[in-house]
């Protein structure tokens, strides 16, 4: 199965609640964080939802 590479790229601060508490379920808490994350339907709506934020790349 395919994964996602998540790269924190911006700073939470100033973006909404649901926006910060959606990065620190992802596992992100400052800039630069990567996590690794399997590419599921529930993982792509949570990227969906910080894409301003964060950066994604296709990993094998």
């Amino acid at each position: 199965m395919a994964r996602l590479k998540i790269t924190q790229v911006r700073s939470e601060i100033g973006s909404q609640d649901n926006q910060r508490q959606t990065l620190r379920s992802l596992g992100l808490k400052r800039v630069r964080d990567v996590v690794v994350k399997e590419d599921r339907p529930e993982i792509r709506g949570m990227v969906q939802t910080v894409t301003h934020l964060v950066a994604v790349e296709e990993v094998e």
